[in-house]
């Protein structure tokens, strides 16, 4: 169900039709069985690879699509409406490290990892958080020192999603000194590859939701990073990390959106078929008005989500438009899969229907990538400074 008020070119069609059987033949019959044993299954990579899913805002020189923000996010919707595991690997590959690598990364380094990476031969992660820094990524510890040609790394990163199986993941360390820390301006990004000496998967994270994606703890001890993998400019890592994560907050509303959407579909089916003193649920008011209210809050995140990309793709800075979009579209999504398992009654808290694990997956979009109240913090201070 894309909205009919969407105007959309025949190409975009096209994606959304692309996208949407393909999660319909690989993705809805199996997405109940990875969540319940908590399987990431490795075949979808290549798969998603070929369909071009993987690059889809890299430029074609990189093997990639060249799409504009919206064409990306229509796709990612369908996707995270049979499988919020599969939509939230595609959304952290697409916009974080492939677009720290297009947008900063030198010409050998994009040389060597994007076309790859649009293939679906290598998939992407992003490693900021640390144990004890989440939202205040900037007070990471990760340390990182110069040594030769290389640079040594030691430290651990948190909710590293798809760090199991990433083939490159861009991370962030200190590259000032303990003495004379620097804030966020001591922080460099580095890119990190399975295959460094000292480099480990730590801990996989037992999570409510979102179980077919895995989360990892990823441990350097010691690490050794060849010079060339510094990314950028010494002491730029968070600038470019916060710069990607406005596109990040955008992939992360469109997958809540999908969310919200297979809840509300389900909940129109299931209310239709469901009987209680003697005619469907359907012709109650009361159930009426909460389907109303749900269409009516995915509509509006939508529509906030796709006026965020289409000033994207004029060259706008969006970044409070990026937090109004992933605020409302995380916060539609707990609000409508709650109703949802509401209107299923004692049946919505059985894994025997789906909506119980709807309810699960979107709890974590109010968290990762930005809480709801970072995202309320950097909307009021937009609204504080006029800008």
């Amino acid at each position: 169900m894309t909205d009919p008020l969407l105007e959309l070119t025949e190409e975009q069609r096209a994606i959304v039709e692309t996208a949407r059987a393909f999660a319909d033949e690989q993705l809805r019959p199996n997405a109940a069985a990875w969540d319940r044993d908590a399987h990431f299954e490795p075949s979808l990579i290549p798969k998603l690879g070929e369909l071009g899913f993987l690059g889809m805002l890299l430029p074609s020189e990189h093997d990639g699509l060249g799409l504009d923000a919206r064409s990306y996010l229509l796709a990612l919707e369908e996707i995270a409406v049979a499988d919020a595991s599969t939509a939230v690997m595609m959304s952290v590959h697409n916009s974080l490290p492939t677009q720290m690598l297009l947008h900063f990364g030198s010409a050998a380094q994009q040389a060597r990892f994007l076309a790859p990476m649009a293939r679906g031969e290598l998939l992407g992660a992003f490693a900021l958080s640390e144990p004890d820094s989440g939202s205040d990524a900037a007070s990471l510890r990760c340390q990182a020192r110069r040594e030769g040609d290389h640079w040594i790394l030691d430290g651990a990163k948190s909710w590293v999603t798809s760090g199991t199986h990433a083939g490159v993941i861009l991370a962030m360390a200190r590259t000032d000194t303990p003495d004379a820390r620097k804030g966020a301006k001591g922080i460099s990004a580095f890119i990190i590859t399975p295959d460094l000496p000292g480099y480990s998967v730590g801990k996989k994270e037992d999570k409510m939701g979102m179980r077919a994606s895995p989360t990892v703890q990823l441990v350097f001890d010691g690490m050794r990073v060849p010079a060339d993998r510094l990314l950028g400019e010494e002491g730029m890592g968070f600038t470019y990390a916060m710069r990607s994560l406005e596109h990040g907050r955008l992939g992360i509303a469109a997958q809540a959106i999908g969310i919200a959407r297979a809840a509300y579909e389900a909940a129109c089916a299931y209310v239709v078929e469901r009987k209680q003193f003697g005619k469907p649920i359907a012709e109650f008011q009361a159930v009426q008005f909460k389907l109303a209210d749900m269409a009516t809050r995915i509509t509006a995140a939508r529509s906030l989500l796709h006026m965020a990309a289409a000033a994207k793709d004029r060259g706008v800075d969006i970044g409070t438009q990026a937090s109004m979009a992933k605020l409302f579209a995380s916060e539609t999504a707990m609000w409508v899969t709650t109703n949802a398992v509401q209107l299923f009654g004692g049946y919505g808290y059985v894994k025997e229907y789906p909506v119980e694990r709807y309810f699960r997956d979107a709890k974590v979009t109010e968290i990762y990538e930005g809480t709801s109240e970072v995202q309320r913090v950097v909307i009021g201070r937009a609204a504080v400074s006029g800008s």
